[in-house]
């Protein structure tokens, strides 16, 4: 078992370095293999990767610069095994802690907030009565439309 635990913190690591070497804004990481990577701002990157890896999601390693609550849900809907975040909400630590999800994070927030910083994230605002990730998932996925088939970067 900690061999699997060993794996998955390598994952993890992995996946931060590129997210910060790299400049992007999500990186995910199974087994060593670099799964997914965009540069693509807001919820849109994590809902593509879901669309095109699906189950393969389950148990990998999550890098993201921004995890609010609607991010958390998606990776509670997702089965990742492991989180890092430049920054995180409250709201999206309380949804991984609830998922028991692992996570890493440098900066804690009160909230996301929208791009111009006027108001709270709409995905934040979308999600807030949501407990259940897999109706979030749905949720936003409706909310975003067709947007989520345009290719990441």
């Amino acid at each position: 078992m900690l061999y699997i635990q060993e794996i998955k913190m390598l994952d993890l690591t992995l996946a931060k370095r590129r997210l910060k070497e790299k400049n992007f804004t999500l990186s995910i990481v199974k087994g060593g293999t670099v799964l997914f990577e965009t540069r693509s701002h807001g919820i849109i990157g994590f809902l593509q990767a879901i669309e095109k890896l699906g189950e393969e999601l389950m148990e990998s390693s999550v890098a993201d610069k921004i995890v609010g609550r609607a991010a958390a849900l998606l990776c509670a809907y997702s089965g990742v095994a492991s989180v890092f975040a430049v920054t995180i909400s409250e709201e999206g630590r309380k949804v991984l802690e609830d998922n028991h999800v692992f996570y890493q994070f440098e900066n804690r927030v009160s909230n996301i907030l929208n791009s111009k910083r006027t108001d709270l994230c709409p995905f934040e605002k979308l999600t807030a009565p949501l407990a259940n990730p897999k109706e979030a998932y749905e949720k936003i996925k409706s909310f975003v439309g067709s947007a989520i088939t345009s290719g990441a970067s």
